[in-house]
C-alpha cells in the first residue's frame, strides 16, 4: 500500500446533491481545507445541461452506476435498472429535476420517531436556506440560495385542462405544494435556471466555490474504504495507477454516497451487520445490523391513454422542431428543451383515513416511449396520455448487500416491493383513481380509449398481475443507513455513525423513511444541516403555520 502523503480536515466521499454541499459549506470557513472526492467524471455533457435532454442522460453508462435489481421476489423475479448518477452532481445531474420536499408531516414523523432536530418546523430553514425560489421570499420559500427552482410553464402542456379537471372531479388543487396547501393538483416546479440550464448541487454549490484555495476537488477517483486508527476514522483509501492510497482526515470523514454506495462502502470499511461482513472475509470493525437495511422507493406503474385528438407533447419531437428549439435553447434558454415535460403534479389521497397523500401521479402530456419523426422517412407516433403512478409511502422494506469484498463490485440490491397487501391494494387504489381522472371533463374530452393496461383490467387479481409485470421506481432510494431505526440506527440524529468516532454519513440513506415526493431537494436539505451540525452552526426551527389539508 502507498504511503499516506495528504492531509485535510475534512474529507468528504461522493459528489452528489448532499456532498457538494457539505463540501463547499465546510469550504466557506477559510481555516479548514476539504477534499470532494468524486468516483464519476466532470460534468460537461451537453445532456448534462440541456433539461429535457434527462432522458438521454438518466439511462447513458458514462455517467450512471451500473446497478440493477437482484430478482424482484414480488415483480415475476425482474430486475429493474437502477440509474444512480456517477458523475459530479450525481443523480441530481441526470435526474428529472422536479423540485419537491414531501408532506410536512412526513418529516415529523422521522422527529416522532426518534429523530431530534428533523422535524419540519426544524428542516423548513434549511429548504428556505438552499433555494432561490421563483415565487420569492416567503414563510416557506428563499431567494438567497444557490439552487434556482422555476416553474414547469409551457402551453403545449395543457395544465389549466388538469387543473379544470381536478375540480371537476372533486379534488384539491394548490397554488404551492410547498406552502399552505401541500397536497392536490399543483403546477410543477423545476431546478432550472433562469438561462434554462439544469442545476444540480455540482453547478449550484461546486462550481462557484472552486476558487477557493481550501477546497480541493478531484473526479475519477474511487474509494476503496474507510480508514480507522481503533475506531476513530482517520482518512480513506482511494485506488491510484500506483497502487491504494491513504488521505489523511484531520477532523471528519463524510460518506455521501447515496442509499446504494454508502452502505456498501460502511460494510468494505469493517460497519454493517457482523455476520454479513464474515461471510465475505471482512473483518468487524463494528456490528452495525441496520447498514443495509430498511431501504425504501417509491414503487410506479403507468397508465396509458390514447389521445382522441393530436395535441400531445409529440408534435414538439418532429426533427425540425428539435432542431429549431435546440439552437433556441443554446441562444436564449427558453422553449421545450429548457423544460421538464409535466402537465401537472398531482399529490392526493386514495384513501380518507390517510393523514396524508399516498400518491403521486406524473402527468405527462406525451407517451412513454416517444420518438423523433421524420415527415416522409418515419411516421409519427400515436398520440398518448401516459400518468406515472408513485406510491410515495410504502410499508415493503428492501436491503442492500455485499457482492464481495472487491470495492470495484457494485453491491446487490433487492428493493422488496409490493411485498405487503396493503402497497398492493394502494396501487390498485391509484390506479383506479388515474382512470377517474382521466375521464373527467375537460380532460376526458381529449382522451380515447384507455391503451395500456386496458379498460378490461379492472378486479383486483387482474390489476395486480399487470402492476406486478410492469411496474418500476421512482429512483428515490433512501433509508439504508437510517437515524431513528432503535437498535437498527446507523447514524445518530447529527448523521454520526455509531459505534464509532469522526465518520459521518450525509445523503439519502440517513433518512429513516422516504419523503412523499421527488427527493433532490430533501437530499440538498440534508447536506446543508448536516455543514451546519459539523461547524456547530444549525439554525433555529421555524414557526410553522397550521396547514390547510394537514390532517
Amino acid at each position: 500500500m502507498a504511503g499516506s502523503s495528504e492531509h485535510f480536515d475534512y474529507i468528504v466521499v461522493g459528489a452528489g446533491s448532499a456532498g457538494c454541499v457539505v463540501a463547499a459549506r465546510l469550504s466557506e470557513d477559510p481555516h479548514v481545507n476539504v477534499l470532494l472526492l468524486e468516483a464519476g467524471q466532470r460534468d460537461e455533457h451537453p445532456y448534462l445541461k440541456m433539461p429535457l435532454a434527462f432522458l438521454k442522460a438518466m439511462p447513458d453508462p458514462r455517467f450512471n452506476w451500473p446497478y440493477m435489481t437482484e430478482p424482484e421476489p414480488h415483480l415475476n423475479g425482474r430486475q429493474l435498472p437502477l440509474p444512480r448518477g456517477k458523475v459530479m452532481g450525481g443523480s441530481g445531474s441526470i435526474n428529472g429535476m422536479f423540485a419537491m420536499r414531501g408532506h410536512p408531516r412526513d418529516y415529523d414523523q422521522w422527529a416522532q420517531m426518534g429523530a431530534r432536530g428533523w422535524s419540519y418546523a426544524d428542516v423548513l430553514p434549511y429548504f428556505r436556506k438552499l433555494e432561490n425560489s421563483w415565487r420569492g421570499d416567503s414563510t416557506y420559500h428563499g431567494t438567497q440560495g444557490p439552487v434556482k427552482v422555476r416553474p414547469i410553464d409551457l402551453p403545449e402542456l395543457h395544465h389549466e385542462r388538469m387543473m379544470q379537471t381536478a375540480h371537476a372531479a372533486g379534488l384539491p388543487t394548490s397554488e404551492d405544494l410547498a406552502g399552505d396547501v401541500p397536497e392536490g393538483f399543483a403546477r410543477g416546479e423545476q431546478t432550472v435556471d433562469e438561462k434554462g440550464r439544469r442545476v444540480s448541487a455540482a453547478t449550484a454549490y461546486i462550481k462557484p466555490a472552486l476558487g477557493r484555495r481550501n477546497l480541493d476537488v478531484r473526479s475519477g477517483v474511487l474509494v476503496r474504504r474507510v480508514v480507522f486508527d481503533g475506531k476513530r476514522c482517520v482518512g480513506v483509501e482511494i485506488d491510484t495507477p500506483e497502487g491504494a492510497q491513504v488521505i489523511r482526515a484531520r477532523r471528519e470523514v463524510v460518506l455521501s454516497g447515496g442509499a446504494y454506495n454508502s452502505p456498501h462502502l460502511l460494510m468494505l470499511s469493517g460497519i454493517g451487520p457482523a455476520e454479513h461482513l464474515r461471510e465475505h472475509g471482512i473483518d468487524v470493525l463494528h456490528d452495525s445490523p441496520g447498514v443495509g437495511r430498511n431501504l425504501q422507493e417509491h414503487p410506479t406503474a403507468s397508465l396509458e391513454f390514447n389521445a382522441s385528438q393530436p395535441v400531445t407533447f409529440l408534435n414538439q419531437l418532429r426533427w425540425d422542431k428539435i432542431a429549431l428549439n435546440s439552437v433556441r435553447w443554446a441562444l436564449f434558454g427558453t422553449g421545450p428543451m429548457a423544460t421538464q415535460v409535466n402537465s401537472c403534479n398531482v399529490v392526493v389521497r386514495t384513501a380518507d383515513h390517510l393523514d396524508r397523500p399516498d400518491l403521486q401521479i406524473m402527468v405527462n402530456p406525451i407517451r412513454f416511449d416517444a420518438q423523433t419523426w421524420f415527415p416522409g422517412v418515419r411516421a409519427v407516433q400515436e398520440h398518448v396520455w401516459w400518468a406515472g403512478l408513485v406510491q410515495l409511502h410504502p410499508e415493503s422494506r428492501g436491503w442492500v448487500n455485499l457482492r464481495s469484498a472487491d470495492p470495484r463490485e457494485t453491491a446487490a440490491v433487492t428493493l422488496n416491493i409490493l411485498a405487503t397487501e396493503e402497497d398492493r391494494a394502494q396501487m390498485r387504489r391509484s390506479v383506479r383513481m388515474a382512470r377517474k381522472i382521466y375521464n373527467t371533463p375537460p380532460m376526458s374530452e381529449y382522451v380515447g380509449s384507455e391503451r395500456t393496461p386496458g379498460a378490461q383490467v379492472e378486479t383486483d387479481e387482474e390489476l395486480d398481475a399487470y402492476i406486478a409485470a410492469s411496474c418500476y421506481v421512482a429512483q428515490h432510494p433512501t433509508s439504508t443507513c437510517a437515524m431513528a431505526m432503535g437498535d437498527r440506527s446507523v447514524v445518530d440524529s447529527e448523521l454520526r455513525v455509531l459505534g464509532v468516532e469522526g465518520l459521518r454519513v450525509a445523503d439519502c440513506s440517513v433518512m429513516p423513511t422516504v419523503p412523499g415526493g421527488n427527493t433532490n431537494l430533501s437530499a440538498i436539505m440534508v447536506g446543508e444541516k448536516c455543514a451546519d451540525l459539523i461547524k456547530g452552526e444549525v439554525l433555529p426551527a421555524a414557526e410553522v403555520p397550521n396547514l390547510e389539508h394537514a390532517a
